[in-house]
């Protein structure tokens, strides 16, 4: 994460600035306030103009309407708007406006990988009603795009370009909008499942010769900013064959919790507290011999891929992340998903 930024106050002057603007190595350094909320940036271009012009001040050099992202946008699209805006650096803030980092156009340009992605987009998608009677969930619109569509563009501006879709409702929905890929510069292999077989029974389905090196799981419903190649390499260096990627939540109680004694004394009373959990972000890595474990053409779920590898003995890993990322199951988060993907 960036962490060089210029606190503004009272007693800031515009030498410290520029010492700390030389010390970023960026050509670019983020303005604050004492909230840490993003007042503005200052870039090399911005001091040399004030030189030419004479007018070498702080107030001068800081511009404070300058291009931004906030959390929630894909890598594709952010490297899409920097080029669109002709950049190599913008600052990432929160839904308040907080600084939350910056962005180089360099960090975003992935190497091309073989590794295969493989997407589970055949469930029902029944929790979100009438949402999902005529649509499958995976073709929902997130801000007017699928919410698959923005996954595999997410997953090609970090260098993957192998595809499996595993399908089953309204299968011929995603494959006639998807067909081979080649709209979106990837290659797209369906596997169609005759039945309900959850989050993992489709792995039984796939051709193994098409996966020869560590491969990617991911849920059709989840939009994410994470970066798979620092998965991947977790992944490959953890001796694990089965890695799964979790994330802290934060869930309100909406009740008062009791505690008490052996004696029924009351001990403690807390008002609707917050329980931190790591949960299964739906996002997996895995050796092709995790397969081995899965039942042929039967209905499973990944949770219990994992109990079974660990059964046997056999190593898993879980990769924490802090990366934005929402699970579209329920209407609710359906409508958040679009207040805040852009």
């Amino acid at each position: 994460m960036f962490t060089t930024k210029l606190v503004l106050d009272e007693s800031t002057t515009v030498n410290s600035a520029i010492e700390l603007l030389d010390k970023s190595g960026i050509g670019i350094l983020p303005v604050v306030d004492k909230e840490n909320n993003l007042i503005g940036i200052i870039t090399d271009g911005d001091v040399r103009r004030a030189l030419l012009a004479n007018k070498l001040d702080l107030q001068s050099i800081i511009n404070r309407n300058p291009k931004k992202v906030t959390t929630g946008i894909s890598k594709a699209e952010t490297l899409e708007l920097l080029k669109q805006k002709h950049l190599r650096h913008m600052p990432v803030v929160d839904g308040s406006g907080k600084l939350i980092d910056i962005i180089c156009l360099e960090n975003l340009v992935s190497a091309p990988k073989s590794n295969v992605v493989i997407i589970m987009a055949g469930g029902l998608g029944s929790r979100l009603g009438n949402l999902t009677q005529e649509t499958p969930k995976p073709m929902l619109l997130v801000s007017g795009k699928p919410i698959l569509e923005r996954i595999v563009e997410n997953l090609k501006a970090q260098g993957f370009s192998k595809f499996i879709f595993c399908l089953n409702y309204k299968s011929e929905v995603i494959q006639e909008y998807f067909k081979d890929g080649a709209r979106l510069g990837v290659n797209i292999h369906y596997t169609i499942e005759e039945k309900r077989m959850g989050t993992a029974g489709a792995l039984s389905l796939i051709d193994r010769h098409l996966l020869t090196e560590p491969f990617l799981v991911l849920n059709a419903d989840v939009i994410t900013n994470i970066d798979l190649d620092e998965v991947l390499k977790f992944h490959q260096t953890s001796s694990s064959i089965a890695t799964m990627c979790v994330k802290q939540q934060s869930y309100e109680i909406p009740f008062a919790c009791v505690e008490f004694g052996e004696q029924m004394d009351l001990l403690s009373l807390v008002e609707k507290p917050n329980v931190n959990n790591y949960i299964n972000a739906g996002i997996y890595v895995l050796d092709p011999e995790a397969i081995d474990f899965v039942p042929s053409n039967e209905f499973y779920d990944m949770p219990s891929l994992f109990l079974e590898i660990l059964k046997r003995r056999r190593t898993t890993k879980v990769f924490k992340f802090d990366d934005y990322w929402i699970d579209i199951g329920r209407p609710v988060d359906y409508n958040k998903a679009n207040t805040e993907v852009s």
